[in-house]
């Protein structure tokens, strides 16, 4: 039967099933003991194929047996039918518009989703928040503020993945039970660092257009190659490293620990984004300069958070131990950081099979010291 539907201005029409269309004899004959059992008798289930197992219990990787583990390059349907069932040839077409393997895919993912579910921790409860001490001003405002930033960066890690995943086809159901960690991670992020900066009596600091313009990129991407390029292998990777950065230069253990749990989840979004790219430029590498492109806008736009003082001088106050001593040593630290930051970043590109040495878009100040040296933002800085 077909149905009208209103949705704002438009009326569309849909096949629904209707009181009319079902068999409600059917009630009377199993109340007799009459069934059906046609599911049973046209089952075409691989009977006798068991997962078994492994010594920390039963993982994707153990139940991905049979054609079971098959995962479609292009799977045949658009449905929520779980993968390797017996699906009723009249389903709804679910609207999909991610429907190629190789857009979401990685060869680690299965993996990633495991160690997700097995290390979720709680930013009420695994945080000695009562050891908290009493900072210094200057380092108070400090942490604060990169408290204030991470808060605001976290969240558009959870957002991006949650506006893509109801159109990923469900065939690639490990991809998106993993991006549904991700969009949980990001949550706690956000929830931990909001926290820090309210526990302390700081408050929250300030945030920068520059930052909102990035995250802005980041959601409004066309595709979700682009979109995973820029959070992924870039913001994403980027923040990781900040987080090392922030574990080593907190004043306090509770500050410490709170880098630290992040930053194992971070690590494997960044795992996830960096062989998910290389997945899908070894099965099609004419996308390459695709991704190139995605990268040269993000990283020109990364090029001022490196000049942003509310992103920068948190972490030269916090690495000097106060603010007259990060204004005689200058932001040393943040150089080395922003250094670390772009070296890592360049061995992700690498590992990803998209190497970005040479071809850059930050300008010479920022890759001083850097192996993407001054011949490799030739190009930024003459365009």
């Amino acid at each position: 039967m077909v149905h009208q539907l209103r949705i704002g201005s438009r009326l569309i029409e849909e096949d629904v099933v209707t009181i009319a269309t079902v068999d409600l004899g059917y009630i009377e004959r199993a109340r007799e003991g009459k069934f059906d059992l046609g599911w049973l008798r046209d089952s075409h289930a691989e009977w006798g194929i068991r997962a078994r197992p492994s010594r920390v219990g039963l993982t994707l990787r153990d139940i991905a047996v049979g054609s079971y583990g098959e995962v479609p390059d292009h799977p045949p349907k658009r449905t929520m039918a779980p993968r390797g069932c017996d699906v009723d040839p009249d389903v709804p077409d679910m609207g999909y518009s991610i429907n190629d393997k190789a857009e979401v895919w990685s060869d680690n993912v299965m993996e990633l989703y495991e160690e997700a579910v097995s290390r979720q921790w709680s930013a009420t409860r695994d945080i000695e928040w009562t050891e908290l001490p009493e900072l210094d001003a200057d380092l108070e405002h400090a942490m604060c503020q990169l408290a204030t930033v991470l808060s605001e960066v976290e969240m558009v890690a959870a957002d991006f993945p949650a506006k893509w995943l109801w159109r990923i086809n469900h065939d690639f159901v490990e991809a998106k039970m993993f991006l549904c960690t991700q969009v949980m991670d990001e949550a706690r992020h956000t929830e931990v660092f909001r926290k820090r900066a309210l526990a302390g009596g700081g408050g929250l600091g300030k945030a920068k257009a520059v930052v909102e313009q990035f995250l802005k990129v980041i959601l409004d991407a066309q595709s979700y190659d682009e979109g995973s390029a820029l959070m992924h292998l870039l913001a994403e990777g980027l923040v990781l490293s900040l987080f090392r950065a922030g574990e080593l230069l907190s004043p306090s253990p509770v500050e410490k620990k709170i880098f630290r749990l992040c930053m194992q989840d971070e690590a494997r979004h960044v795992a996830y984004g960096t062989m998910h790219l290389r997945y899908r430029l070894e099965r099609e590498p004419a996308l390459a300069p695709d991704f190139h492109a995605y990268l040269d806008r993000g990283e020109e736009i990364i090029a001022a958070l490196f000049a942003t003082p509310e992103v920068v001088e948190p972490t030269a106050i916090l690495a000097a131990g106060s603010l007259k001593a990060a204004e005689e040593m200058g932001v040393g630290v943040s150089d080395i950081l922003r250094t670390r930051m772009i070296e890592e970043y360049l061995a992700r590109c690498d590992r990803a099979g998209l190497p970005r040495r040479g071809r850059m878009r930050l300008p010479e100040i920022i890759l001083a010291g850097t192996s993407g040296g001054a011949e490799a933002c030739v190009e930024g800085v003459a365009s």
